[in-house]
């Protein structure tokens, strides 16, 4: 059935390349097809470590960002580093989304806090973390989550110091990935990086894991439609679009 939803115009800014294209993907996925732009973020170090991750995601970097998007017609904007959100804390993610509001005067969020959202949606409990990064700033996503009186049963590290390296990582390597850190009591498995590709392969993770997955991207998008006020019960994108946001 047509549904009497007008299209959802979000940004994403985005550091660097490796799975942007994930942002256009998810968006002819879903009915109506949502408008997307992408806006690519700059930085001084393409690593997961503390400082490099905190300079990446400072107010002056995503107020770069925004300067590009001053003219457009939007609804909702995203910082979409999943790590370069939850290392600064919960303050410093308060801080990201001020500056983005301030900047743009429309509704913003960030891939951390979308994933503390898209966990309450599922009904979430304990959760299990895929992640790429190294064990240190996996840590501290799991503090992060701690902060939501999320309980995380396991939390397995692939090691991974760049987004690029990240980026190439193909289906079968996400699929294995995914489902050699998946954990029987955890009642969805995270993946919480947006330099991981998984637009395609929502479903296929989904029953590998034999439960919810949520990914990165994956979130980024639902929490932007969320902003928009336009999220409907999709096909073809896991769990998470699959609930009923009125429930």
């Amino acid at each position: 059935m047509e549904q009497n939803i007008a299209a959802a115009r979000i940004a994403f800014l985005y550091p660097g390349h490796a799975a942007e294209d994930d942002y256009p993907r998810l968006a002819q996925m879903v009915s109506p097809a949502a408008e997307v732009t992408v806006v690519h973020t700059a930085f001084h170090e393409d690593a997961h470590t503390v400082k490099a991750l905190t300079e990446m995601g400072s107010p002056q970097r995503l107020t770069e960002g925004a300067g590009h998007l001053e003219e457009a017609n939007l609804e909702a904007v995203l910082w979409t580093s999943t790590s370069a959100s939850f290392v600064r804390g919960i303050d410093g993610i308060g801080e990201q989304i001020e500056t983005l509001e301030n900047a743009l005067h429309i509704p913003a969020s960030t891939t951390a806090m979308a994933f503390a959202r898209a966990i309450a949606a599922i009904n979430a409990k304990r959760v299990a973390i895929a992640a790429t990064y190294p064990q240190d700033i996996a840590l501290l996503f799991k503090a992060f989550l701690e902060h939501f009186d999320i309980e995380v049963v396991q939390i397995a590290s692939h090691g991974i110091i760049t987004a690029a390296e990240v980026g190439t990582l193909d289906k079968a390597a996400v699929l294995r990935f995914a489902t050699d850190n998946n954990h029987p009591d955890a009642d969805a498995l995270l993946v919480p990086d947006t330099a991981l590709h998984s637009a395609a392969w929502l479903e296929d993770l989904e029953v590998a894991a034999g439960k919810p997955v949520l990914t990165a991207n994956q979130v980024s998008f639902w929490e932007g439609l969320r902003l928009c006020g336009k999220l409907i019960p999709q096909p073809g994108l896991g769990t998470l679009f699959r609930m009923n946001p009125w429930n």
